[in-house]
């Protein structure tokens, strides 16, 4: 488990108010659903679905523990749908088919709002959360989502690759070649070397910024989206002798440039953080769920 997070950083941080302060509050009810697909928390009176998508090695329940977005999501009507598909970097068509498919069914059997649906994910999750709202969109599902948020995720799989390739030549630490040597052998099993073209990187990577291809987004010019990253290049220097045009924030930051040429300004918000990034442990990592205000985000999807 280690070994993938690790891995995962580079694909990876007056007195009537005080009256109304003091009355208590009353808490939103909720019904919690646990299944080997997915973890359901139903909110009593739905007025939307957040469908979360998990890091590579992680899972439903490792995402509603580093995220703490479920009682403010019911606070305020909000269904929050946490899969538990992960290990992706991408999805081919047979998988957006599958996916699309089981999305459809998990929201008609648990009778769950099909207006007001956003899509997010962390890390890997993110770039699943992006394919399968363009393919959503793209192929006319009776399920539309309104908005996607992606958190630090590694948008570009061909500057993923030349990062790890990068990082096996600067040998700095155990932890960096061993992450760069499984991303690298994983990229090359899956679209080749770099001296194979780019072209299958193309096809799969949300965003390929050597030819400022977003084919596989284009689909999302009417969803409000959010980008999160948390730049800390002081962290990443210490921890991985990184460079900022090493990080996910570099490229997530130059698909926010690109997105707003294409779609314009009003929907897309490329959002940077400074020192959120910390795990459930404690432990500092700008790589993390918790680069997100939750109350924000929920104020966010309501408006």
């Amino acid at each position: 488990m280690q070994k993938y997070i690790i891995i995962l950083a580079l694909i990876t941080m007056s007195c009537k108010g005080q009256n109304e302060k003091n009355k208590p509050t009353e808490k939103a009810t909720s019904e919690i659903i646990k299944t080997s697909e997915f973890e359901l928390i139903k909110a009593e009176n739905q007025q939307g679905l957040l469908i979360l998508f998990p890091c590579f090695p992680c899972d439903a329940e490792n995402t509603l523990s580093e995220f703490k977005i479920a009682e403010i999501s019911k606070e305020n009507g909000f269904s929050v749908l946490a899969m538990n598909l992960n290990e992706r970097l991408y999805l081919n068509l047979r998988e957006k088919e599958k996916l699309a498919e089981k999305i459809t069914g998990i929201i008609r059997e648990q009778n769950l709002s099909e207006k007001n649906i956003f899509v997010g994910g962390f890390s890997s999750g993110g770039n699943v959360s992006l394919i399968i709202s363009d393919y959503l969109v793209k192929s006319k599902s009776q399920i539309q989502p309104k908005g996607v948020f992606i958190v630090d995720s590694p948008v570009d799989l061909f500057g993923l690759y030349k990062t790890a390739e990068k990082n096996l030549k600067l040998n700095f630490s155990e932890p960096a070649v061993a992450e760069s040597k499984w991303i690298k052998g994983m990229l090359d099993n899956e679209f080749g070397n770099l001296e194979s073209g780019i072209v299958k990187y193309e096809l799969n990577s949300p965003f390929t910024l050597e030819t400022q291809n977003i084919d596989n987004l284009k689909g999302l010019e009417n969803l409000k989206i959010r980008l999160y990253t948390e730049p800390d290049l002081k962290w990443w220097k210490e921890n991985a002798n990184n460079d900022y045009e090493d990080l996910n924030a570099f490229y997530i930051e130059k698909l926010s440039e690109k997105l707003k040429t294409e779609f314009g300004y009003n929907n897309i918000e490329l959002i940077k953080t400074e020192n959120r990034g910390y795990r459930e442990n404690g432990e500092r990592h700008p790589h993390s769920w918790s680069i997100v205000n939750e109350k924000e985000l929920i104020n966010w999807m309501k408006n």
